[in-house]
């Protein structure tokens, strides 16, 4: 190949997945669905019923999901739920999902430890601490387990708490200013993998995700999809969790339900950049983002290349 000058190589791919008995590599970005078992989600959309949430999950994986993200509690400020109701709200759906779609690999969104032994008991692959390890028992619950774990950033705000004037100062002598906030998440991330890691946990089914808007403003998560290759030589699965959320709504001036096409754009960058794991409101278009992203990378062939052909 001709490499010209000013030429950019392509991004490192991003780390295999691996959970259960599946592999997945380069050639099969994953897609993440979200599925909330919750009233007040803050994109109505996504609220869903018992028998709802079932079908739901279902519907996600005729759209082209590998993962669904069961979750019982807003992860924002709102009524109460304890760890009894976000057991009762998740575990009955992921035993069902277990025994009715076998082949779908199943996260559940919890900081609590109590609620993530009752949902590995059910058939739960995944663990989506959210809240960057706040109940230190999780991780352990995953590895006596087996299965895998999301590490997450918070910069120690408590579960269900907003962001107020947060700050990452720079380290001195930074070429950039704003890789506070990175340096911050990679110190976080690179510790709370070691520890699953040094637990027992494969480090494939270790994910690491940076946590956009979790105790950070909309520039500290701008600079963070900008910045993935920075995650992605952590040498762990980079999650991306970006899916409607504030940062691509203050950025674009959009309510939650118009913010279709800033998430994809971020998805696209981020997954160009190495990537692996895309949490989302928006399975089919969001399957279809990162597979284009795929082939334009190379990790994928067309499916169809008969242009100029016959």
């Amino acid at each position: 190949m001709t490499v010209h000058e000013g030429d950019a190589p392509v991004p490192s791919a991003g780390a295999v997945l691996r959970l259960r008995d599946r592999e997945l590599g380069p050639d099969r970005p994953v897609v993440m669905a979200i599925v909330n078992r919750t009233t007040d989600s803050f994109y109505a959309a996504a609220r869903y019923g018992e028998d709802e949430a079932f079908d739901a999950a279902v519907r996600a994986a005729e759209e082209g999901a590998d993962i669904v993200d069961l979750g019982g509690v807003r992860a924002g400020r709102g009524a109460e739920v304890d760890a009894a109701e976000e057991a009762r709200r998740v575990v009955p759906l992921v035993e069902r999902l277990r025994s009715e779609v076998p082949e779908l690999l199943i996260s559940v969104d919890t900081w609590r430890s109590e609620v993530a032994r009752h949902a590995v008991r059910a058939g739960a692959d995944l663990l989506n601490d959210t809240w960057a390890g706040h109940d230190p028992a999780l991780v352990e619950v995953a590895a006596e387990a087996g299965v895998g774990v999301v590490c997450s950033h918070t910069g120690g705000a408590l579960p269900r708490t907003d962001p107020l004037r947060v700050a990452y100062p720079a380290r001195p002598g930074a070429s950039d200013p704003r890789d506070g906030v990175l340096d911050d998440v990679l110190a976080t991330l690179t510790a709370a993998a070691a520890r699953a890691v040094g637990l027992g946990i494969d480090p494939a089914s270790v994910l690491v995700d940076p946590t956009h808007d979790f105790g950070k403003n909309t520039w500290h998560s701008l600079h963070l999809v900008r910045r993935t290759a920075a995650l992605t030589a952590l040498g762990h699965p980079v999650l991306m969790a970006l899916s409607r959320k504030d940062f691509i709504g203050e950025t674009l001036g959009l309510p939650a339900d118009e913010r279709l096409e800033g998430t994809l754009a971020a998805t696209a960058v981020a997954a160009w950049l190495g990537a692996r794991v895309f949490r989302t409101h928006d399975i089919r278009a969001t399957r279809r983002t990162v597979d284009m992203v795929a082939a334009i990378r190379g990790d994928v062939a067309p499916r169809t290349a008969v242009r100029g052909l016959v």
